[in-house]
């Protein structure tokens, strides 16, 4: 199968890309490495073709998918490494999106995936856990507005496609959120804390599980949760970070309150992809996040991202 990665060099993109490969698949990468790091993709294998350069550039994206012709796209790209920036988010999330799906539908791609965040429900969800019915209420960063306009364009389109709403994916190579903040902190031996707030955690090879079943045609069209059906508070994924370095504290985590315009939690209802694709989250937190601090420790951290204004930050 010829396969389309977008941003294939990034967190999600290389993992699915090197399952791609071990399978004899023909995957070809677009990435600009504004948040994807070269060393996450292999140097040479046999099957992989990596173009560097961005989606928002037309006349790359119509080149290369007349090239590769591409019979499953997997649009991984996406800006969200400085929510101020809402021109460049605008640019790769919206108007890159707008172009690969025209590409798409030149190319006659098969089936087209979106990866699309939680955030598309804003940051006071109306129910817990958040079903497919609740209202999208992107307002609460650029990231989010920018990215849900993507995926109306996706909707919009001829294509056969599949949203895929994530809920907090982590795992090795993962640069945002705050495992690889309490990681940095941690092994600089500065002060950390944890806001009493609990989310959603997915393991990367449990999504990537779900994203290969979907290139092979599993699933039916439209939207649908990432999720592991459950939440964990921060002041857990803290605890899983240490426990993992193996290192002892003097003293407990400060747990601060969350603040007024903060959920207490984010939840999706996988329901629909249980159903459809027979899937289900597995890796628990604790093996998880050993994992991720074992790429860290190997490969380290030299940047990384949030795509919420500070004030929003509660972990």
């Amino acid at each position: 199968m010829r396969v389309l990665v977008t941003g294939g060099a990034g967190f999600i993109g290389s993992h699915l890309t090197d399952r791609l490969l071990g399978r004899s698949d023909d995957v070809l990468v677009i990435d600009n490495y504004a948040t994807g790091r070269r060393d996450n993709l292999p140097e040479s294998a046999a099957g992989l073709t990596v173009v560097e350069g961005d989606v928002a550039d037309g006349h790359l994206i119509t080149e290369t998918f007349e090239r590769f012709k591409p019979e499953v796209v997997v649009h991984a790209a996406a800006s969200y490494k400085d929510p101020e920036d809402w021109a460049t988010d605008a640019a790769t999330n919206v108007v890159g999106s707008a172009l690969v799906v025209r590409a798409s539908e030149a190319a006659n791609v098969r089936r087209f995936i979106y990866l699309q965040t939680a955030l598309c429900y804003g940051l006071h969800p109306l129910e817990q856990p958040i079903t497919l019915d609740h209202p999208i209420l992107p307002g609460a960063s650029s990231y989010a507005i920018s990215k849900t306009a993507g995926e109306q364009y996706v909707a919009l389109s001829s294509l056969e496609w599949l949203s895929f709403r994530l809920a907090n994916a982590y795992g090795p190579r993962n640069l945002s959120g705050p495992l690889p903040t309490f990681y940095s902190r941690l092994t600089a031996g500065k002060p950390c804390f944890v806001m009493d707030t609990r989310r959603d955690f997915v393991f990367v090879t449990d999504l990537i599980d779900l994203l290969v079943k979907a290139i092979d045609g599993e699933g039916g069209t439209g939207a649908y949760h990432v999720s592991s059906g459950g939440d964990y508070a921060i002041q857990e994924l803290f605890e899983a970070t240490v426990a993992a370095l193996g290192i002892d504290l003097d003293q407990p985590v400060e747990v601060r309150p969350r603040g007024a315009d903060d959920a207490y939690t984010i939840l999706l209802d996988p329901s629909r992809t249980e159903g459809d694709f027979g899937w289900q989250a597995g890796i628990p937190l604790g093996q998880g996040v050993q994992e991720a601090i074992e790429y860290y420790k190997r490969f380290g951290i030299t940047d990384t991202y949030t795509h919420l204004k500070l004030e929003q930050l509660r972990a």
